[in-house]
């Protein structure tokens, strides 16, 4: 294998040795997070006029899922490698900074792609889910992944310790993907908050998701994908850019 092949075994090998910590806990809190809503608001509320909630709420809760493990998982790989020492073995290798990258970013996905296949077929089971257009789902599955997955790049490499990575989890990625609309449809919130929203750009990858699902969407699917596809080259640029200048991790 090549090098950034063998540091993409490294770090998918890594999260899959823990997978019951890694993979499996993220499904069982979504199964969680479907028992609780659905029982409550199944039957009381109806979403695009036509699609039941608990449906509705099976694509949010999926790419949720994805979001937040894409995220997890570069950062924690990267914050712990920095205070347990152990990055100075990489560093010590000729790999370029698109090595890293691409590694980085490509487990992030993996492990992105992993949890939220898992979501969706522990979920699929309590309500009908059709499939409108499966082209869009993997667009904005691996999009979505790929730019959490750089952003998690950015704060490992940012964050000097766990405390700081934890502030930036449950103060940035938490509530930007709580508030995307996972568990509602932007049309229900008043008009203030419905441009607030707009200004989210992790709306756009859930909102996207779900047209490929049910062939409806708050906002037009190609004016997602070009807000995505935006956020992931900016993201992406900026990650490389701190890779290639050794930010935080050379002297």
């Amino acid at each position: 294998m090549t090098g950034w092949q063998t540091l993409l075994y490294k770090e998918v090998l890594r999260f899959w040795k823990v997978a019951f910590q890694t993979v499996a806990a993220p499904v069982l809190t979504a199964l969680l997070y479907l028992l609780i809503f659905g029982h409550v608001l199944s039957g009381q509320v109806k979403v695009y006029d036509r699609i039941e909630y608990t449906a509705f709420l099976v694509p949010g809760l999926v790419m949720m899922s994805v979001l937040q493990n894409a995220f997890a998982n570069s950062s924690s790989s990267l914050i712990q490698s920095k205070i347990m020492g152990n990055l100075v073995f990489i560093l010590l290798t000729p790999l370029s900074h698109w090595s890293w990258f691409i590694a980085y970013v490509g487990s992030s996905v993996a492990r992105g792609l992993c949890v939220g296949l898992g979501v969706f077929l522990v979920t699929v089971w309590f309500t009908q889910v059709t499939f409108a257009a499966p082209l869009w789902i993997l667009t904005f599955a691996v999009l979505g992944a790929g730019m959490l997955g750089a952003l998690g790049l950015i704060a490992g490499l940012w964050a000097e310790k766990f405390d700081q990575m934890a502030a930036f989890q449950n103060f940035v990625i938490m509530p930007m993907t709580f508030l995307s609309g996972v568990f509602y449809s932007i049309h229900s919130l008043p008009a203030f908050w419905q441009q607030v929203s707009h200004l989210n750009p992790f709306f756009y990858m859930i909102d996207g998701f779900r047209y490929g699902f049910f062939g409806v969407s708050d906002v037009s699917p190609w004016l997602s994908l070009a807000i995505v596809g935006g956020a992931m080259l900016a993201v992406s640029a900026i990650a490389v850019h701190l890779l290639r200048i050794g930010y935080k991790i050379r002297s």
